[in-house]
């Protein structure tokens, strides 16, 4: 079994999320994030003052595969999160040592 954390543009988020769930992906997690990269923010301008947005907004997705699944889901997620434009995200692989279903009891790839 694997973790993927992809970390995408917020307004991409339905689209990853419909893809993986196109593909069997039974859920995920989503959580609001700010990171900064190679896009290196912006500038906004409040109240006459110009100031300096670094940590941009993005989407943090996590979900656990299969080991068999798991470049099919890559392939989705790169399909559906890519925009040509500097900031689309990144996303990262981890193994998944185990995983328990806490209702059931069930482990690994039976708890996902």
């Amino acid at each position: 079994m694997k973790m993927l954390v992809a970390l995408i543009k917020p307004f991409k988020l339905e689209d990853v999320k419909q893809a993986l769930f196109e593909i069997g992906c039974k859920g995920l997690t989503v959580t609001e994030v700010r990171g900064v990269g190679r896009q290196k923010g912006h500038t906004e301008l409040y109240r006459g003052a110009e100031y300096q947005v670094d940590f941009l907004p993005k989407m943090k997705i996590e979900l656990a595969v299969p080991d068999e699944t798991v470049e099919r889901a890559l392939e989705v997620v790169i399909a559906a999160a890519h925009t040509g434009n500097i900031g689309d995200g990144k996303i990262f692989v981890m193994p998944l040592e185990q995983c328990v279903r806490i209702r059931t009891g069930e482990t690994d790839q039976d708890a996902l």
